[in-house]
């Protein structure tokens, strides 16, 4: 199946909360766009349903390649109905978004999350996660809340133009 397109800010999907998922053929296909559209894009690291026009809360992950992991990343995650139960620590870090991809931000986050989901196929799962991936983790649920980078901006001096895409 091909990539999906991204949906950018202002999209009123974007500020939305998501709708929890029941049926696991709705999380296999929305979990396969999401994957192939991640895939489709280089550097890319995570992606949240609403970001393919999906209103439903599944995200995919995978930090386990980029440079800021450090080897602490669990590889691929696909979590339907995250949430996250615990959250310790505190760091500044830039982010940057699919959906707004003109801009980057400073974002103050925890440096450690625990999340409890659900697999595509309705397992339980509990990740653990720290440093970049437990920030990625921590911005595509924000989507599942229609919350964005941009609305945990401390202040404009933490907004930049993006200066390379790739």
């Amino acid at each position: 199946m091909p990539a999906r397109e991204i949906v950018r800010y202002p999209s009123p999907i974007l500020k939305q909360r998501c709708a929890e998922v029941e049926h696991s053929d709705v999380a296999a296909r929305v979990a396969a766009d999401l994957l192939e559209t991640m895939r489709a894009h280089p550097r890319c690291v995570g992606l949240a349903a609403p970001q393919i026009g999906e209103a439903v809360r599944i995200v995919v992950v995978d930090a386990s390649e980029h440079p800021k992991a450090e080897g602490a990343a669990h590889g691929l995650l696909t979590l339907v109905n995250p949430r996250i139960v615990e959250a310790a620590g505190d760091e500044v870090g830039r982010e940057g978004c699919l959906s707004i991809p003109d801009l980057t931000a400073n974002v103050r986050r925890a440096t450690r999350v625990v999340v409890e989901a659900s697999s595509v196929g309705g397992d339980g799962l509990v990740v653990e996660s720290i440093g970049f991936e437990a920030r990625v983790l921590q911005h595509e649920l924000d989507h599942l809340d229609g919350t964005l980078f941009l609305d945990r901006i401390a202040s404009r001096e933490d907004l930049f133009r993006r200066r390379s895409y790739g």
